[in-house]
């Protein structure tokens, strides 16, 4: 009866990965529809080839590097994690979360399988993957405020700037409270992770699952080890993730430059300014990697900004090439070869308390 059971929710799984599938494929189909209407396909291939040696190499440098800020994210975060290791698992990672519906969660559970093999408890494995995520988090809503001041400078900060500004310093102010209500006392964490229990047991109650247990002790315990994390590294995890984010828009302002796209059409600022929201539309995962909502956000906004449209169009799809397709060719190279060669542990790495072992993810 088990094993039937089993085999009918492996079933039910499989279909319902496939229906997110198709319908991921036919929303990028639309949008890329959409978005390449009109345009002069030719013209928009004779910018790309137009490029010289030079401007291709600056740029597959660049985007090599962007690669690797990745792992000096995941090294802030997981003390002792070399920085192949770092590499290894950042890059399998991204390529399950581009091309995989869901693949956000898939690849945390990578996370925690690849660290593990490598002789990381569970517990620092829960507490890296928040810290960076709430990082990740606090920097997605703040470039656009950043961007709306530097914007605001230069006298060009139009109402639709404002109103994304606006909500990213809504939603950082949310993250930021919750985040040190949560770090303030013992009894706020228990709290929170109750509320977020209650919370996650209703939406599985809807989805017939039964309901979780024991987020409060979670939290507490995520709360002394995030302490302990944060007052020693604070600062490398911040100029870290700082570095990853301004690389990744790097990419993009040196391919809209090489292609043809002058700051006189499009300045860096405003550029940033597009960027930032492009990234704040992919704080929920419609498509995997953003993919075709990053496409959109970048070329309807720099196009709205100035930039030619042949030329917007070309970069965007060179900028997206270089940091969502090379990422997956990255990733699955990693991810074979970690299948093939697993790293040993550090012996410091295997030492780990019982309660350690123990601790539940919230």
């Amino acid at each position: 009866m088990m094993t039937q059971t089993s085999s009918a929710r492996g079933r039910s799984s499989g279909t319902r990965m496939a229906v997110r599938a198709v319908i991921s494929v036919v929303l990028v189909g639309a949008i890329f529809y959409y978005l390449l209407r009109g345009i002069d396909l030719g013209q928009v291939r004779a910018e790309i080839t137009a490029m010289t040696w030079l401007e291709l190499v600056t740029l597959g440098a660049l985007a090599a590097w962007n690669l690797a800020t990745y792992a000096f994210v995941w090294q802030s975060v997981t003390p002792g994690l070399s920085f192949t290791r770092a590499t290894v698992m950042t890059q399998s990672t991204t390529a399950v979360a581009n091309t995989v519906p869901g693949g956000s969660a898939i690849g945390v559970a990578m996370t925690y399988s690849m660290l593990g093999s490598w002789g990381f408890s569970r517990s620092k494995t829960t507490v890296a993957v928040l810290v960076s995520g709430v990082w990740n988090s606090f920097i997605k809503l703040g470039m656009p405020v950043l961007a709306l001041a530097l914007l605001a400078l230069q006298g060009n900060a139009g109402g639709g700037r404002v109103a994304a500004a606006a909500a990213g310093i809504g939603g950082l102010a949310a993250a930021v409270v919750v985040f040190a209500l949560m770090l303030r006392s013992e009894q706020a964490a228990r709290r929170i992770g109750e509320l977020a229990g209650q919370a996650a047991s209703r939406a599985l109650r809807l989805l017939r699952r039964p309901p979780v247990h024991g987020w409060e002790l979670a939290t507490v315990r995520f709360r002394s080890r995030t302490i302990a994390l944060v007052e020693r590294a604070w600062a490398p995890i911040t100029v870290a993730s700082l570095v990853s984010h301004l690389s990744l828009y790097l990419v993009l302002l040196l391919t809209l430059r090489h292609v043809g796209v002058a700051d006189t059409q499009v300045g860096w600022a405003e550029v940033l300014a597009v960027f930032a929201f492009a990234r704040l539309a992919t704080a929920i995962p419609i498509t995997p990697g953003g993919a075709g909502v990053v496409e959109a956000v970048l070329i309807g906004g720099l196009a709205a900004a100035g930039g030619d449209r042949a030329k917007v169009v070309a970069a965007v799809l060179v900028y997206r090439a270089l940091t969502w397709g090379l990422p997956i060719l990255a990733g699955v190279g990693t991810y074979l070869w970690w299948r093939r060669r697993p790293l040993a542990a550090k012996p410091h790495e295997t030492e780990t308390t019982t309660q350690e072992a123990g601790v539940a993810a919230p």
